[in-house]
């Protein structure tokens, strides 16, 4: 990964939730090198290196308020938000408990809301903002056995095509990342520990046009252009970023 800092994000202020995550921390690196001041909130309990660390319980709106003063306090604006954080339950709604249910869309559309709420009043401080919402192709069609997920993302992609038509007056954007096959540990728990995982894996990749998965750096680099003024016409969109898997007819491959 190249250390070279540009000026693409220089003195705007950005919040990543999930930001020790995967995909989260690649985003938090790719800002600092574009020239922002980056705080990476997170539930997680070990601060990564380089951005400002907050500690955050997407589902908690006390947690959210906090946020955004602290960010209030010391920059007195904020320009981009990037809501990163999410899980995935791997169940059909059969075998998919009530608190599960609750739990998933607590953490993947409730908390997209409560932190985009509470981000409004310092996005119109700063005259502008750049929300990047984490959809996913799995709320367009559906793997096996992603049944809440798949919910929630399909949520997650409503939220923001309001958002975007509510806040667009006040030169607030908003868009979404609707990432496919991601390398990342939930990647990982998704293929599972057991059988011959390697050999899995590249049938998957196989299927793609593209013939590999996503890294964190291919979502890192979309968000970055999304979070700047080269994106300044760019709001209330579904980026889907899956190497083509979702534009073939996957019968022709049979």
């Amino acid at each position: 990964m190249s250390a070279v800092k540009n000026n693409y994000l220089e003195n705007k202020v950005a919040v990543v939730t999930g930001g020790c995550g995967g995909i989260g921390n690649a985003i938090c690196e790719r800002f600092l090198r574009e020239g922002a001041i980056v705080y990476a909130a997170d539930i997680a309990e070990t601060a990564p290196r380089g951005p400002l660390f907050q500690k955050h319980d997407v589902t908690s709106e006390e947690s959210a308020i906090a946020l955004m003063n602290r960010v209030h306090s010391e920059q007195g604006k904020l320009d981009i938000l990037v809501n990163a954080a999410g899980i995935e339950i791997e169940h059909t709604i059969e075998e998919t408990t009530l608190a599960a249910w609750n739990r998933i869309f607590a953490i993947n559309v409730t908390g997209t809301f409560l932190t985009s709420k509470h981000c409004l009043p310092l996005m119109r401080d700063a005259g502008a903002g750049s929300i990047i919402n984490f959809g996913s192709y799995d709320g367009f069609i559906a793997d096996p056995q992603l049944a809440a997920y798949c919910a929630t993302k399909g949520a997650v992609h409503a939220l923001t095509r309001a958002m975007a038509c509510d806040h667009g007056p006040e030169n607030i954007r908003v868009n979404a990342i609707c990432p496919g096959y991601i390398e990342t540990p939930m990647l990982q728990s998704f293929f599972g520990s057991s059988g011959d995982i390697e050999t899995l894996k590249q049938e998957v990749r196989n299927v793609h046009p593209t013939r590999r998965f996503g890294t964190p750096e291919d979502a890192a680099n979309l968000v970055n252009w999304l979070a700047g003024d080269e994106a300044r016409y760019a709001s209330g969109q579904l980026w889907v970023l899956d190497g083509g898997l979702s534009a073939q007819v996957q019968q022709m491959r049979l």
